[in-house]
């Protein structure tokens, strides 16, 4: 702020100098300049002011929802209501979303206005804040700089980036069938049991619309379960076991999302965990997440059009900044996972005490399979090799993901070997 009060002191202290000498030598220029002084530090004020007033700030984003890779676009329009012209106006932005910078400097006619664009790549995961904003004007002298501020705020939530995942197969001899269920479903699934009259409340997919022809009445269909085996992605976000660079000091609780790095094991477990949840759900796998981190996060295996929704809102916003082990987590969660149930684990942990819980749950005829996120590729110490002999042991197919990978490929070359 002393920038901003330092010239008009300049001047006020030019114009007491010129008061004392115009009284000391009775002089009428010193007078003169001191009264030219004042007028010129009331107008430049006045004018500063006037050019804040009577402005009006509206911000509109095309979407609440983004993608890691993708675009947020947002519409910002700055209106003059005032019947006098503005000078030049900037706007002055405090959104948190990375790479956003929707300052402008307009010149803003009388009942005119300015709208433009702001496209802005989205290249974190999370849930950001666009807005408040601040309105800034001063006068041709440049002696004055008012601000205003903007209330209001807008949120968007940024999901993590899905690949494509072509290669990656749940082998079959590793999934048994669940049980036939043999009851009634309001979910519209591929299994067929049989047809009945229609009834009020019934919706247009499920009419069978060959028995409606044959009998001359609307007949629709009842479905049963699928007994497909459900699968769950156990996501480890252990603080301890992951590796960041260049990590800012402190507690977890006091990181902001720019602290966190794009290049980190626990970005590329989060990665992984959406695309593999994103290639099950479109093969029409139920899948539901298990994720201890700031808090502890499990959604139920479903196969719905939404799951996937609900799948990349926790991501978005989950942080390894549990203190929970994964062999905790597998060991507490264990009574979820059946028999007919599939494990797909994603962690950078070396500790052979999760293979071990894992281990248990084998016994009990869950299946697994496994994501190391190879911490020592990120600048960590230890190497896979131990952990990738516990889980060869076990016959638990193993994926090796380390910096600089691209997972899709990471599945082919392990599905070619």
């Amino acid at each position: 702020m002393l920038k901003h009060i330092k010239r008009p002191l300049v001047v006020l202290a030019l114009a007491f100098f010129c008061y004392l000498a115009a009284q000391g030598t009775g002089i009428g220029l010193f007078g003169h300049l001191a009264a030219i002084l004042l007028v010129l530090l009331l107008g430049t004020y006045l004018w500063a002011w006037l050019n804040l007033g009577g402005i009006q700030v509206q911000r509109e984003i095309s979407t609440q929802r983004a993608q890691v890779g993708e675009l947020a676009r947002e519409r910002i329009t700055l209106i003059n209501n005032w019947p006098i012209g503005k000078l030049w106006i900037e706007l002055l932005d405090y959104s948190d979303l990375p790479l956003h910078n929707p300052g402008y400097v307009a010149h803003l006619p009388a009942r005119e206005r300015r709208r433009w664009f702001v496209r802005t790549p989205c290249t974190m995961r999370g849930k950001f804040r666009l807005g408040p904003a601040t309105l800034s004007s001063g006068d041709p002298f440049g002696l004055f700089r008012l601000e205003r501020q903007i209330p209001g705020s807008s949120e968007i939530l940024v999901y993590p980036r899905t690949i494509a995942l072509p290669g990656f197969r749940l082998p079959v001899a590793e999934l048994p069938g669940g049980q036939s269920v043999r009851s009634r479903t309001h979910q519209v699934t591929p299994n067929v049991s049989t047809i009945r009259d229609y009834l009020p409340g019934d919706g247009m997919n499920r009419i069978h619309w060959r028995s409606t022809a044959r009998t001359g009445q609307l007949m629709v269909k009842e479905f049963e379960l699928d007994p497909t085996a459900d699968v769950y992605v156990v996501l480890d976000m252990q603080e301890r076991v992951q590796v960041q660079p260049a990590m800012q000091p402190g507690g977890a609780g006091m990181r902001r999302p720019a602290d966190r790095q794009l290049e980190s094991t626990e970005e590329y477990s989060v990665q992984a965990a959406a695309s593999v949840a994103r290639h099950l759900l479109d093969q029409g796998r139920p899948v539901g997440l298990v994720a201890w981190g700031q808090q502890r996060e499990v959604i139920p295996a479903e196969r719905e059009i939404r799951q996937l929704g609900k799948i990349l809102t926790a991501l978005a916003e989950l942080r390894a900044y549990g203190s929970t082990s994964l062999a905790e987590v597998l060991a507490a969660e264990g009574a979820r996972f059946g028999r007919n149930c599939t494990l797909v684990v994603i962690t950078a942990g070396l500790d052979e005490r999760w293979v071990s819980s894992l281990q248990h749950l084998l016994y009990r005829g869950v299946r697994a399979m496994a994501i190391i996120v190879d911490p020592e590729s990120f600048g960590g110490w230890r190497t896979t090799a131990a952990i990738e002999v516990r889980l060869a042991e076990l016959r638990v197919p193993t994926f090796i993901y380390r910096a600089g990978d691209d997972l899709a490929h990471v599945v082919i070359q392990r599905a070619a070997a």
